[in-house]
């Protein structure tokens, strides 16, 4: 197992004020008035504003106490958001100061434009490398130059039935949005059902990506992103119940990740399923994302880690096999996780 070293209490303390700063900023934004609508079984708030004589609604968020809290105080955030914006630059160069690894510029700018546009408050997830940065705040890991957290990706996962019924859409549309950023999709049959694109004067790559409910992966539409995205298996593990994280780029963006333990617990899942084929070394990858994560957990979230690890062991006799092997590929990993 690897052992992780930790941020200073300091920028512990300096991540999450950032972020709650972000989440303030967020709600400050209402235009008109916070509607509640079910669906499912689910509570989910809209902003409900007129243009002339039309009556528009944004999505604002899946309910929840910290959501509810915010709505109630939207005039005083509103009045702070002013001196907020400063606030938060004050406190990305304490976290630099501190050693956080944080973003390049590149990837800050466009994730900025991401979420200016709406895709992480319409349910776009960053997963992969770059989730596995952001953990960096969450977790208080300090990652350094480790090879684990270097990544030329960004990948954004999203359900498609969610896309689809929230009712809303991104304010500008992707593949314009990426086209200023110099992306193309990358080869297909048909471009407008691409789902990756790659930067022409860079290695970078934005993919997107939804949980297959079927034996087939195949490319599926997101509505409210405006982009069909590959499905995958196993992912729906991965992406239920995010949460939000801060990026420090300029006076900070808001973004949505996978909670740590599941996005530890699935990639020991997606490392057996690259074990042995051309994505090999990214298997490896895999493993030492878990290894970190999970020697975090098991010492401050082991609770949360218990119930990640018994939730994917109930999903049938293939996901027992498939944690089964990755874990005997990592010393120590078994007796760690029997000792939760």
């Amino acid at each position: 197992m690897l052992a992780a070293t930790y941020h200073s209490p300091i920028a512990h303390a300096a991540y999450h004020d950032l972020l709650r700063s972000l989440l303030d900023e967020a709600v400050s934004a209402v235009r008109g008035t916070p509607t509640r609508v079910e669906r499912n079984g689910r509570v989910y708030w809209y902003d409900s504003y007129r243009v002339g004589s039309d009556v528009r609604k944004s999505y604002i968020g899946e309910d929840s106490e910290g959501l509810r809290q915010r709505l109630e105080r939207i005039p005083a955030l509103r009045a702070e958001m002013a001196a907020a914006s400063s606030a938060r630059t004050r406190l990305i160069r304490i976290l630099r100061a501190e050693g956080f690894l944080g973003v390049d510029a590149g990837t800050g700018s466009l994730l900025a434009a991401m979420a200016k546009a709406g895709v992480f408050r319409l349910g776009g997830t960053l997963v992969g490398t770059i989730a596995f940065r952001l953990y960096e705040g969450e977790l208080g890991i300090r990652y350094g130059l480790d090879q684990a957290a270097q990544t030329n990706d960004i990948d954004v996962a999203s359900f498609e039935r969610l896309s689809l019924a929230l009712g809303d859409v991104v304010e500008e549309a992707l593949p314009r949005l990426l086209a200023g950023f110099a992306f193309e999709p990358a080869p297909v049959l048909d471009e407008r059902r691409a789902w990756r694109w790659k930067q022409s004067r860079s290695e970078t790559l934005v993919e997107f990506l939804t949980p297959a409910f079927s034996e087939r992966e195949e490319a599926r539409p997101l509505q409210a992103l405006g982009v069909h995205a590959q499905s995958l298996h196993y992912l729906n593990y991965l992406i239920a119940e995010p949460i939000k994280a801060a990026i420090t780029y300029r006076s900070g963006v808001l973004v949505q990740i996978p909670r740590p333990e599941r996005f530890a617990i699935h990639k020991l899942i997606v490392s057996d399923r690259r074990q042995g084929g051309p994505d090999s070394l990214k298997a490896v990858k895999d493993r030492r994302q878990a290894a970190m994560l999970i020697d975090v957990l098991a010492r401050d979230r082991p609770d949360e880690l218990r119930e990640a690890y018994a939730d994917a062991l109930g999903r049938g006799p293939r996901w027992r096999e498939r944690l089964a092997v990755a874990i005997a590929r990592i010393d120590g990993l078994e007796r760690r996780l029997a000792t939760l």
